[in-house]
């Protein structure tokens, strides 16, 4: 028997990794995966577009599902070990299962087993990189399915399988925190199932309301405003944080209203939900509003958006109130990790591309949708160096590091340190990958193509520049590249560190 931390009496402690009680949960979640394919269904039955592809890949990936569930061992307690084991085989499952329509309907664009498995990644952790040459030639079913994944991939599917699976305790936390990572996941209380619930009643609100923005001006006659079905494809992608479109010119093909309301919602939806569940929920409005994240979320996408949007202005070649709004709208959709576009960013002069390639490297909140660094990580790291220098001064200065009023522990300090030092290290490799591949067998990148590629993917944004950029598509980098990518989109979603820890030979050994 051993000691609990309360000093009762408690089990006693595992040794090792439990592979088969994972892999029982792996199978207890992705089962449900497959009832997402009813809702491409329902758009290829009305357009007379084949639905074996969606009904064959739900039958998969829940037969899967099932069958791991049933010839595994589950257990009563799902620990800290085996759910970095979880969450990791999980995504792997979902970017599988999202790139399985595309392999089965054989779609000239993104049917290659490489460049569906992109897409599908890319999808589920809602990246939106793409491979498609021009999504508009896509069927309409398949386009439906490509949001779909964007939007189930920005809440998790890890949260999905939580909200149905009670038998989740302290792992189930433990994947909940992966999800909603950052140093606020503490503020999670309740039980798992009742704190997941809540935010998938606030997600769906949120979309619900994206719609209706988007879709009412098109009903009320505005000109260059988004019919139902491209604000529907387009809310699904923008809760989510994600830039798959219906449409090759992204937002750029449609009116500024709907570019400014399109810059709301990628906002919003860079929020920690924490935050937009206190204010739009409990009316907390002054609690959210004194969250010292959010309220630097805010000052960046400001000061973000008039630096480039000043920059346009007096260098061109936007000009009025088209280089302010296309200045905060990419400005938005970089520090969010959404990666719409409105216009041809790359021909935009070089600062202003420095500029937003520095925004890939944020992200937005803590408990977001978004991708990216993080922009907690970012301010406990500036008052950590803020304290380090004032100790060079006055060595004897004694002066915690707080946030929103409390004392974060240097734990947590060293683990965001170590966590930005590990995603660093991982951009670099990531970049050198793609570079040896473009030296070897082409086609030729730029020293700025590649940063822009490793930085989007492995923070979940998407955005690409040169053969990849606003006007090409990502199927431009050869297949060794896309595998990399797609492992970079992998990693970033899971935010590294599950991956890490699984590669360390001490993981499993008792």
């Amino acid at each position: 028997m051993t000691l609990t931390a309360g000093g009762q009496v408690g089990r006693p402690a595992r040794l090792g990794v439990d592979v088969s009680a994972a892999l029982n949960l792996v199978g207890s979640l992705v089962k449900y995966l497959g009832l997402a394919s009813a809702v491409p269904v329902v758009f290829a039955i009305a357009h007379s577009e084949p639905v074996w592809p969606f009904l064959g890949a739900g039958a998969i990936v829940s037969g899967f599902g099932i069958a791991l569930e049933r010839f595994t061992h589950g257990a009563e307690e799902v620990g800290i070990r085996e759910g970095y084991l979880v969450i990791s085989l999980v995504w792997l499952v979902a970017g599988s299962y999202g790139a399985l329509p595309y392999v089965l309907a054989g779609d000239p664009q993104l049917g290659r087993p490489i460049d569906a498995l992109f897409e599908g990644m890319s999808g589920f952790t809602t990246s939106s990189a793409s491979t498609a040459t021009d999504v508009s030639l896509l069927p309409i079913s398949i386009q439906v399915w490509r949001q779909l994944t964007i939007w189930l991939g920005g809440i998790g599917v890890v949260a999905l399988g939580l909200a149905v699976l009670p038998r989740l305790r302290v792992g189930g936390r433990q994947l909940l925190e992966s999800e909603l990572a950052g140093a606020q996941a503490q503020a999670l209380s309740g039980r798992i199932r009742d704190t997941v619930a809540r935010f998938w009643r606030l997600y769906l609100g949120l979309t619900v309301a994206g719609f209706l923005a988007l879709a009412l001006p098109g009903w009320l006659g505005v000109e260059r405003a988004m019919d139902t079905f491209q604000a529907f494809a387009h809310t699904l992608s923008t809760m989510g944080t994600g830039s798959f479109s219906t449409e090759r010119e992204s937002i750029g093909a449609f009116g500024g209203l709907t570019q400014w309301t399109v810059v709301a919602f990628m906002a919003v939806a860079g929020v920690n939900f924490i935050v937009l569940y206190r204010a739009l929920v409990q009316g907390r409005v002054r609690d959210a509003a004194r969250d010292e994240e959010f309220r630097l979320y805010v000052a960046i996408l400001l000061i973000a958006g008039a630096a480039v949007a000043g920059i346009l202005l007096s260098r061109g070649p936007e000009h009025g109130e088209d280089a302010v709004r296309a200045g905060v709208f990419q400005a938005t959709s970089f520090a969010t990790s959404t990666g719409y576009f409105t216009t041809d960013y790359g021909q935009w002069p070089t600062f202003a591309l420095m500029a937003l390639a520095l925004l890939l490297f944020v992200g937005g909140c803590a408990g977001s949708t978004s991708g990216s660094i993080k922009v907690v990580r970012h301010l406990l790291v500036a008052r950590l160096l803020g304290r380090e220098v004032a100790r060079t001064v006055h060595p004897e200065l004694v002066r915690p590091v707080l946030l929103n009023r409390a004392v974060v522990d240097q734990q947590t300090l060293l683990a965001v340190i170590s966590f930005i030092l590990i995603y660093v290290a991982v951009f670099v490799l990531g970049t050198a990958v793609l570079a040896l591949e473009a030296a070897f067998t082409g086609p030729r990148f730029d020293v700025l193509d590649l940063v822009f590629a490793s930085a989007s993917t492995l923070g979940n944004a998407g955005v690409g520049l040169g053969p990849a950029g606003p006007t090409g598509s990502f199927a431009a980098f050869g297949d060794g590249s896309k595998v990399a990518m797609t492992l970079l989109m992998w990693v970033g979603r899971l935010e590294i560190l599950p991956v890490v820890v699984l590669l360390r030979r001490s993981y499993w050994r008792p």
